[in-house]
């Protein structure tokens, strides 16, 4: 029997391990391959799929990132609930490293990327993304965080640019005065994608740095991001492993209840998904 999982997990910046010997799933997608082969084993007592999504040697910049294949492949092995952490910078002064945000929205300006598992002939898709994140999930990550853990910022924008490199400090500026609260390079189309594919998706930023424009701060550098990302890495994994144990059973497709599992009711599709 092929190996399945519930619940998905993709591992940001420096974050390219979280299961106690995995069984490695190669998939294959219509998009091509994901990041890396599916690492499938048990959390808890539920089955948790983890995908490192710039690939185990963080070979994968941002904007190369093959996010179809990733949220595909996770779909394809029974994953309807997905865990999306990810390092972020910070662009208000008073959310210094080591925070941890939970956004409730997104701002997206990246380019380039391929945004839609849905540009193929056939019906056009339009799916709502009005808020882009699981609320299941939201209050999940909120009620299982403690104060070994720290508890998430509840609620707050992600704006996210195409990378690799960072801001300057008039679009640190910029960003700010659009409303964002954080920053960073991997939160679309992942989000998007998702709720293409009927997918649970929710993110837990962590935050490494102050953004260039923010408080006259130092300009950023990788090595500064993985590094804090590294000293916070072992309680985001906590929080992770309690959130999976308190997230509820995804339903059947056909009695899913939860608003993101419903986002493809009544569109007709060009294709039959995994």
């Amino acid at each position: 029997m092929a190996a399945t999982a519930e619940i998905g997990i993709i591992g940001g910046s420096g974050f390219y391990t979280f299961l106690d010997e995995p069984e490695r799933v190669a998939v294959e997608t219509p998009f091509g391959a994901p990041s890396a082969d599916l690492a499938i084993g048990e959390v808890a007592g539920r089955r948790v799929a983890f995908l490192p999504r710039h690939g185990e040697q963080h070979q994968h910049p941002p904007h190369r990132v093959n996010y179809r294949a990733n949220l595909w492949a996770l779909r394809s092995v029974g994953v309807r609930q997905v865990l999306g952490p990810c390092a972020v910078g910070s662009l208000r002064e008073e959310y210094g490293p080591g925070t941890l945000v939970l956004p409730d929205q997104v701002i997206d300006r990246t380019w380039g990327r391929a945004h839609t598992v849905y540009d193929s002939e056939g019906p056009v898709v339009h799916v709502s993304l009005a808020d882009p994140y699981c609320p299941r999930g939201r209050q999940v990550v909120l009620d299982s965080a403690g104060a070994d853990t720290g508890v998430p910022v509840d609620g707050g924008t992600l704006v996210v640019v195409n990378g690799p490199r960072f801001s300057t400090r008039a679009e640190s500026h910029w960003h700010t005065a659009l409303g964002g609260t954080v920053i960073g390079m991997t939160g679309m189309p992942e989000a998007s994608i998702a709720r293409e594919l009927a997918l649970c998706y929710t993110t837990v930023a962590v935050i490494t740095d102050h953004d260039a424009g923010v408080d006259q701060a130092t300009a950023v550098s990788h090595a500064e991001v993985l590094k804090i990302f590294g000293e916070n890495i072992d309680r985001l994994k906590v929080l992770l492993r309690r959130v999976i144990e308190r997230l509820p059973a995804a339903e059947p497709d056909a009695d899913a209840t939860c608003s993101c599992r419903r986002a493809l009711d009544g569109l007709p599709l060009p294709f039959e998904l995994p």
